[in-house]
Parts: structure tokens; sequence; C-alpha cells
């Protein structure tokens, strides 16, 4: 069954502060197994070879129709504009407000305490999935 994985690079994020995108940047793409996920990041994609693979879900659709959808809630990284990429388009910059309403609504609707809380990449690629998913 396919796969839907969130993968993050601290050589790309270091790489979107300097180019003005912000650091809070994930590659969002399905691959037909595990294994497969595995060695597309294996491949260094963007050009960076410390992918990790943060978070991974079964999923009905491709990479394109997927990408598409989450692209109606966060920004898509244009390829055309950033030659690194390399016509590469499954990265995607985050909102981390957006991450953060999304977990504070969540968690108020469930009734438990609304706190502030920090968040961290596992929490932004569940966002990721949930709203790539839905």
């Amino acid at each position: 069954m396919p796969v839907i994985f969130v993968a993050h690079s601290k050589q790309v994020a270091q790489w979107g502060g300097d180019v003005g995108l912000g650091k809070n940047l994930f590659l969002v793409a399905v691959a037909p197994d595990i294994e497969a996920a595995e060695a597309f990041l294996a491949d260094k994609p963007c050009g960076a070879d410390d992918w990790k693979m943060v978070k991974k879900d079964e999923c009905e659709s491709d990479s394109a129709a997927v990408q598409d959808k989450l692209a109606n809630k966060e920004k898509r990284v244009d390829p055309m504009l950033y030659p690194r990429l390399r016509g590469f388009s499954g990265l995607f910059k985050v909102k981390l407000e957006n991450v953060e309403n999304h977990f504070l609504v969540k968690k108020a609707l469930e009734g438990m305490e609304t706190a502030t809380f920090k968040v961290k990449p596992a929490d932004i690629a569940q966002y990721l999935l949930h709203n790539a998913l839905k």
C-alpha cells in the first residue's frame, strides 16, 4: 500500500533561512512502500543528505493529488524560483501559527486544557498529514 511521509532536513532549513523562505520547510511525498520512501530520501532530494523521516502513514492517493490538497492550506515552494530544487515540487513552507491553531482548536474540542505549547517537528508532520489526507 502506498505510504505518505513527511521529512525534514536541517540543511534545507538552513538554506531556506538564507534565501528568505524561513526554516520551517518540510518535504511531503508519496511512495509505493516504506523502502521506496527511504530510497527516495537517500537520493538527496533538494541536494541535502540529512533527510529524516518524521512521520508516515498509509494513503490511497498519488503524490500530486496529496500535494495539491496540502497546497490549499500551506505554501508550496515553487521549484521554478529556486535552482537548488531542480523541479522538485514536494517542499512546503509551514507557518507555525497554523500548526499551533490546529492543535489548540483540537484540544479545546476534546475538552483538554489549551495551554500554549512549543511546536516540534513531529507536531508539524502530524498537522501536514492530517491536512493532506482529509
